[in-house]
């Protein structure tokens, strides 16, 4: 398992780049001075891994809350997402530069296809991944973004877009944590070298409310939210928890001074569908 010490740890993408192992989530932050204090205070309170995405309409403010930090630029490792009435060829390059100048960077060091199935190309989205990805392979190339990746695939939409890339996504941002443990999803991204990222880590806050887990966290010593953190680092995913409050934003990185015991680990295992499940991504109405 890779060392996991502080949140300045990292992991090593598939291209050599390397990603620190917990990221701050800016999904439903609102844009504006709560999104832009929020960052800058991830940022103070030692995050290095800002996670966002064109479709969170926030983008700005997170460059905002960047630029109000004390941290450079190529110091932090920056997430950012194409959305879905994007996909195609030019479209993504497009948008790419959109985000670009929304976040005020030159660069992000890791861009994702947001979702795989969209409902504007539910009768070719196969195709028209392709051409996403080439467009993204481009944009990698040229520098605009470190690394690129998918969120949301499941092995079908993984099978049918590796059967045309040169490059294969080094990341797949995924709804996992105890409720969503996605088995199958993660046991392809560790055999094709792909990072799971967990988004929702927390359960969108579901997770709170479930008895065995307040138990156990007393136990530790610690809160629900740090022991659920731990539990991802400990299966080797990238917990991205999001919070707008300075003091939880700080007591969420306080997850390095234990370690979860096997069989507590199991029984967190065994919690599934207690705080929500996955959106199916065939299904979904966007």
């Amino acid at each position: 398992m890779t060392k996991i010490s502080s949140l300045t740890d990292t992991y090593t993408l598939s291209n050599g780049v390397k990603i620190p192992i917990v990221g701050f989530g800016t999904w439903q932050t609102p844009d504006g001075e709560v999104a832009k204090e929020s960052v800058k205070s991830a940022i103070e309170a030692g995050y290095r891994h800002i996670d966002t995405a064109a479709a969170y309409g926030n983008e700005d403010s997170v460059g905002e809350g960047i630029k109000a930090s004390s941290i450079k630029r190529d110091d932090l490792f920056l997430t950012t997402k194409l959305w879905n009435a994007d996909h195609g060829y030019e479209a993504t390059k497009k948008a790419m530069d959109k985000s670009l100048s929304e976040l005020g960077v030159d660069y992000v060091d890791l861009y994702l296809i947001h979702w795989p199935n969209p409902e504007k190309f539910r009768d070719n989205w196969q195709e028209v991944n392709a051409e996403t990805w080439r467009a993204m392979e481009e944009l990698l190339k040229a520098g605009k973004t470190r690394a690129i990746g998918i969120s949301n695939f499941r092995q079908h939409h993984m099978d049918e877009l590796l059967k045309t890339a040169n490059v294969t996504p080094m990341v797949n941002q995924i709804f996992l944590n105890p409720s969503e443990l996605q088995p199958e999803v993660v046991a392809y991204n560790d055999a094709h070298d792909i990072l799971s990222e967990a988004y929702s880590p927390l359960g969108t806050g579901k997770i709170f409310g479930v008895p065995e887990l307040k138990g156990m966290a007393a136990g530790y010593g610690k809160t629900v939210a740090q022991l659920v953190l731990r539990w991802s680092l400990q299966h080797g995913f990238l917990p991205l928890p999001k919070s707008v409050h300075a003091d939880r934003i700080k007591e969420n990185t306080d997850i390095f001074d234990f370690e979860i015991s096997d069989s507590d680990m199991k029984t967190i295992d065994g919690l599934h569908g207690l705080a929500g499940e996955a959106t199916d991504p065939d299904t979904a109405n966007f």
